[in-house]
This record gives C-alpha cells, sequence and structure tokens, in this order.
C-alpha cells in the first residue's frame, strides 16, 4: 500500500479524473467533507485501495459504528487487489436525506478481472453523508431507524435498502 501523501500528485484510485491532492486526500485528513452521496462513495473506494479503516467506519452511519468488525475490514483491504471503480448511477434525491449509488468496484484475482456490483444507500445527518451498511444486524421493521430520524426503520432507511 502507498502512503496517501505519496499520491497526492497522481491521479485519484476513485477515478474520478482529479489529482488525489484534489479529490479524496482533503475527506481522508478530514479538512473537508463529502458534497453528496457519489463522492462519500468514491471516497470511501479509495480508503479501502489505501487502507485507511478508520475512515471507512467513521463515514458508516454512526448507529453502526461499534457494529463493524475492524480485523476483517482491515483483511478485507489489505488481502483485495483492487484495480478500478465505475459509478453506475447516483440517484440524489431518494428523499430529503437519503441517496443511492450504484457502482461497480473491480478486483483481480487468479482467475481474472472480477466485478463486485452494489447498490448503496447513503443518509444525510446533520448536513454530513454517510453509509448504511446492510451487512450488520438491522433493526426490525418497527424498531428506530439506524440514522436517527426518530422514525421507524421501515418508513426510512429500512424501506430503500
Amino acid at each position: 500500500m502507498e502512503k496517501p501523501t505519496a499520491l497526492l500528485t497522481q491521479p485519484c484510485l476513485c477515478q474520478s479524473g482529479k489529482q488525489y491532492t484534489d479529490c479524496c486526500a482533503p475527506l481522508h485528513t478530514r479538512q473537508t467533507l463529502p458534497a453528496n452521496a457519489e463522492q462519500l462513495m468514491r471516497s470511501r473506494y479509495c480508503a479501502y485501495v489505501l487502507q485507511l479503516i478508520d475512515y471507512i467506519v467513521e463515514t458508516t452511519v454512526p448507529s453502526q459504528q461499534q457494529l463493524l468488525d475492524r480485523t476483517i475490514l482491515q483483511q478485507w483491504a489489505k488481502t483485495t487487489n483492487w484495480i478500478g471503480l465505475e459509478i453506475v448511477s447516483h440517484r440524489e434525491k431518494l428523499s430529503k436525506i437519503h441517496s443511492a449509488v450504484e457502482f461497480n468496484a473491480f478486483f483481480a484475482t487468479d482467475e481474472g478481472k472480477q466485478v463486485h456490483n452494489e447498490r448503496s444507500l447513503f443518509v444525510q445527518i446533520n448536513g454530513r453523508w454517510y453509509f448504511v451498511d446492510p451487512t450488520v444486524p438491522l433493526p426490525n421493521n418497527k424498531q428506530p431507524c439506524v440514522c436517527g430520524s426518530g422514525k421507524k426503520f421501515k418508513a426510512c432507511c429500512g424501506g430503500l435498502l
């Protein structure tokens, strides 16, 4: 893994077409927040490539952060040979606070190039975007939503996953 500072003058790993210094670096160093769900998605992909697990955890919905297994996340990031990202779609306005990003994350294996396709849900809490992780235990439909909206899970994030 290259150190983020060594990447400052190179194209960003999220494949935005910008240099890392003008793209994901200010997000990874907490100098600025992602402006939208797509920018957060791109910065999370880049963080996996760079093995910045603290950033992955911090950009997950706060109520889910303690459910994440940092060791597993680190191992996955370390052992996966990430080779590219393609944004398929960015649905900015699922609701006032929700957006979705569909993407293809490409990685290499002994069998050749593979693709992980995902449609991710993002929620804005107090002006900041977060990833809603469907791989950790979620509340049942009648429990409060993971995003803290005060709504039932089914009527909020659960209805969009």
